[in-house]
């Protein structure tokens, strides 16, 4: 059998293998149609945001960072940014993350009295050395970037902790009033991938707890040449299968952005069995604009947002 036909015999017969990328090339960008998703209910005003710089041809990192910003700047979102639930201290304390599909990223974790910390986690990424800052390093460092000190404990948000303080007893409680963390992913027309994170972590946590969120690798991680994920839920979990790395290097192996996501998800579940108090959910893109979403149990919603308009689904769950 000449070349040219055992070709087109293996073609129909499903016998060709999945090509692969040398990992050191640079991956051909093909003109694409954007789109634009995120976490919680919340994702379909910022996904609104984003969208306005995807359909006049601007870039998916301006979208994402465009798009996380609206729900940092809410006060009435108790989860991200300005009115985030405090930690048991007191002190509203942000993590936030930023990555281009070429690898470039940034991130800051335990920073306070910055409104926009995924703002500074991009000033990390493009003004700075180094990928992550944290601490009273990341609030000089934003400071000498021109981001002004705020005052992001609101009425709501300090009385929600004062009760919590009769108490004091910390429990984990998934889809807590349908608000997590903001994750969002844009492939913009130019092909390229860029994703954006940011919260306030958990509510009452330890003084110092920082979660998945600014974690290259467990609540986000995009590569133009894979596909892009992000992740909600209870980052410690997440952490420990570094979540969003392993939804995308799956991609990178053949799954489709679903099949990524549920594989994460299980891989959770192994790690904890017969476990009902915990929540994860993932968030996959590919660069054609192919979706996945997954969620370890019910109660975990995505905003959506393309040329056809946009939409609020309910994620599949495991459990």
């Amino acid at each position: 059998m000449n070349r040219k036909n055992f070709l087109r015999t293996a073609a129909f017969g499903g016998l060709l293998p999945v090509t692969r990328l040398n990992i050191h090339s640079t991956p051909t960008l093909l003109k694409t149609t954007p789109v634009v998703i995120s976490t919680w209910n919340f994702g379909v005003e910022a996904n609104r945001a984003a969208w306005e710089i995807l359909q006049e041809g601007g870039s998916a990192l301006d979208a994402v960072e465009a798009g996380v910003r609206v729900p940092e700047a809410d006060p009435s979102n108790q989860s991200v940014g300005y009115g985030g639930f405090p930690d048991r201290e007191g002190h509203v304390t942000l993590d936030a993350s930023i990555m281009k599909g070429d690898g470039r990223c940034g991130s800051v974790a335990f920073l306070q009295q910055i409104k926009h910390p995924v703002s500074v986690a991009r000033k990390v990424m493009e003004e700075s050395p180094h990928i992550m800052l944290v601490g009273e390093g990341a609030l000089r460092f934003a400071l000498d970037q021109g981001f002004e000190r705020e005052e992001l404990l609101t009425d709501n948000s300090r009385k929600a902790w004062q009760e919590w303080m009769k108490e004091s007893e910390y429990k984990l409680m998934p889809n807590i009033e349908n608000h997590d963390t903001i994750g969002m992913l844009a492939v913009d027309a130019e092909g390229n991938l860029a994703g954006a994170c940011s919260t306030s972590g958990l509510a009452f946590k330890m003084h110092g707890r920082v979660g998945d969120s600014p974690l290259i690798g467990s609540a986000l991680f995009v590569d133009n040449e894979a596909g892009a994920a992000t992740a909600t839920g209870h980052g410690e979990e997440i952490i420990r299968v570094a979540g969003c790395h392993l939804v995308v290097e799956l991609m990178r192996q053949g799954y489709r952005p679903q099949e990524a996501c549920r594989e994460a998800v299980r891989r959770i579940i192994k790690h904890n069995p017969g476990r009902t108090d915990l929540q994860a959910g993932f968030l996959a893109l590919s660069r054609e604009g192919e979706i996945g979403a997954y969620a370890l149990q019910d109660g975990f919603s995505f905003a959506v947002r393309d040329q056809e308009g946009e939409k609020l689904q309910d994620s599949v769950y495991e459990l």
